[in-house]
């Protein structure tokens, strides 16, 4: 694995910069959806695609190699202002709390929105300190199939309900104090990284004949 996925990409005083973590298990035209929608619709300088070691949430038993995530993601994130990236591994952090604590710290003249997919909004109160990660940056919410309704039935939504801002104003987001967050509608994409990996592994027909 090449050293500067171990490092925060380079970034230039003022920028307003995208974080979008996941596991990419495997990466998908869905996280290229997201990535896209928020680039365009939060006047993103940059979009920092972050690979993670593994989410503590979820089975590690069939999660690929971290070196062949990060290759998958540059293969389809092509655009210039998305910028896959490894850091977590190199600070040691699987927790997102933390890492957005270390990310501010170190890029302090930098606006930052965190970046998830409605899917996740479900589950965002299991998350560890997920309210300091809401009180951290802002949050961009990207509507995903299903999950449209998530944004008023989730927890996060309703225990930061007086923080969201109309998602009309979303290039502003960046520049709210935490907590703020909007919910952005969109094309959506039925692509999962779950139903991939189990097509992956099913036989074919002609091997199961």
């Amino acid at each position: 694995m090449n050293a500067r996925y171990l490092r925060m990409p380079h970034v230039e005083s003022g920028m307003v910069v995208g974080l979008f973590g996941g596991s990419f298990n495997p990466p998908h035209q869905g996280h290229v959806l997201v990535a896209d929608t928020a680039i365009q619709r939060l006047g993103l300088d940059q979009l920092w695609w972050m690979v993670t070691p593994g989410n503590p949430l979820k089975d590690h038993n069939n999660l690929a190699p971290l070196a062949d995530r990060i290759a998958m993601s540059e293969a389809i994130a092509r655009d210039p202002r998305i910028k896959v990236t490894a850091f977590e591994k190199a600070l040691g952090q699987s927790y997102t709390a933390r890492t957005l604590e270390i990310v501010r710290a170190r890029n302090r003249d930098i606006r930052f929105v965190w970046i998830m997919g409605a899917d996740n909004l479900r589950s965002f109160h299991r998350w560890q300190n997920w309210q300091k990660i809401a009180r951290t940056f802002p949050i961009a919410v990207i509507d995903r199939p299903g999950s449209t309704l998530a944004y008023l039935s989730s927890r996060m939504a309703r225990t930061f309900d007086y923080a969201r801002i109309d998602e009309d104003h979303a290039r502003r987001l960046a520049f709210h104090a935490a907590p703020a967050w909007t919910f952005i509608h969109g094309p959506r994409s039925s692509m999962s990284s779950t139903a991939l990996r189990a097509a992956t592994a099913a036989p074919s027909r002609s091997e199961s004949i």
